[in-house]
């Protein structure tokens, strides 16, 4: 039910408690079907402010009473329903994800009182685009889709993920455990290599973007034909799993010679024979967390709403839906500046990395 402990203080304010102000926007909530307030409602709230009806019965009377439509709650959300995209981050295929992103929907209705709906992209260009074109509301996303979501409709950064206290990770570089040749960037090069997805910021943006800055690798274009044919000329191969489980796997199986990631990238293997086989090589510097972005049209009231739902995930009672989607255990409130800082300036330094986000050409990876 929407806001049962609100709808306890409005009836508490009809029933004339001192308290408790008999504001319009309380007693709206209580109106019946016909805009009254029912005579009969006084004496079920003043029977349990004098503790004659305990907590629980007289919750029990006011979800049958909004059940029967006899009172009515205020949509204090601002909408109807909320479309909510993720892309997954962990092993498997995206069907595998869907029961996780479900058990998220039905706890934000829980919560929000209205309908949740999931969209589950392979990837972050459809995501960008729904968020653009008004399709969909809200999404966590890794920092570099979240940069270009803020850059090209002005969505919002709301919250970020914090893992152990942080709310970064580092980028890094795994190699098997008897590999010793590779321990900077440009060892890199010539080899066979996994990142995480073409537009990964740990897995992809930062480490060939230090390829970039540091000289070692020349994009010569501006368009996404460019980058590719880049990263091409500077591997011997190269790989884009989907995520991170994709490109641990990939290295633990000896397929790769280096693995693109982030400092957790072993705890995305379920067998722990494999996590034994790899190892970090060097790091690259400092990635901000992921993000959960809303569109520039979501109101205060409906931000506000989504805000306060996601912060009760923190608590213990609920901790486990929030990790079983990004093995984070906690989101905490933030803005886009304060949290992405300059990281923009990387993503912009690769150039024809907009274009493939936003998918305007059409190249094979």
């Amino acid at each position: 039910m929407m806001k049962i402990a609100i709808t306890i203080a409005a009836l508490a304010a009809v029933a004339g408690t001192p308290a408790l102000l008999q504001s319009a926007e309380a007693q709206s909530m209580m109106m019946d079907s016909g805009g009254h307030i029912p005579d009969w409602v006084k004496p079920i709230a003043s029977s349990w402010l004098d503790g004659d009806t305990s907590d629980s019965d007289f919750i029990d009377a006011l979800q049958q009473l909004i059940a029967s439509d006899i009172l009515r709650l205020e949509n204090t959300v601002g909408v109807d329903s909320l479309t909510i995209a993720f892309t997954p981050v962990k092993p498997g295929d995206p069907e595998n994800f869907m029961p996780v992103a479900e058990e998220f929907a039905e706890f934000l209705e829980g919560q929000l009182g209205i309908d949740v709906e999931i969209n589950l992209p392979s990837s972050y260009e459809p995501i960008i685009e729904g968020i653009r074109f008004g399709h969909i509301d809200a999404a966590i996303m890794d920092t570099g889709p979240g940069w270009l979501a803020h850059k090209h409709s002005g969505a919002e950064v709301i919250m970020a993920e914090v893992e152990k206290g942080r709310i970064y990770y580092q980028a890094t570089a795994w190699v098997s455990v008897d590999n010793d040749d590779i321990t900077e960037i440009q060892d890199t090069l010539g080899k066979k290599v996994s990142f995480t997805s073409n537009t990964g910021s740990s897995g992809f943006v930062r480490p060939f973007g230090a390829l970039v800055s540091g000289g070692h690798v020349t994009i010569d274009g501006n368009d996404v034909v460019a980058l590719d044919r880049a990263v091409r000329d500077a591997f011997e191969s190269h790989a884009y799993p989907g995520g991170y489980g994709g490109a641990a796997e990939l290295l633990a199986r000896g397929e790769v010679d280096v693995a693109f990631g982030n400092d957790r990238l072993p705890t995305y293997l379920d067998d722990e024979d494999q996590r034994a086989l790899i190892k970090p090589a060097f790091t690259l510097g400092p990635v901000p967390s992921h993000v959960l972005v809303v569109s520039a049209d979501m109101s205060e009231n409906t931000k506000k709403a989504l805000l306060d739902a996601m912060l009760v995930l923190n608590g213990d009672e609920h901790n486990e839906i929030l990790y079983n989607l990004y093995d984070v255990n906690a989101m905490l409130p933030t803005t886009t500046n304060h949290h992405l800082g300059d990281f923009g300036a990387t993503i912009d330094s690769l150039l024809g990395f907009e274009d493939r986000l936003l998918n305007k050409y059409n190249v094979g990876n």
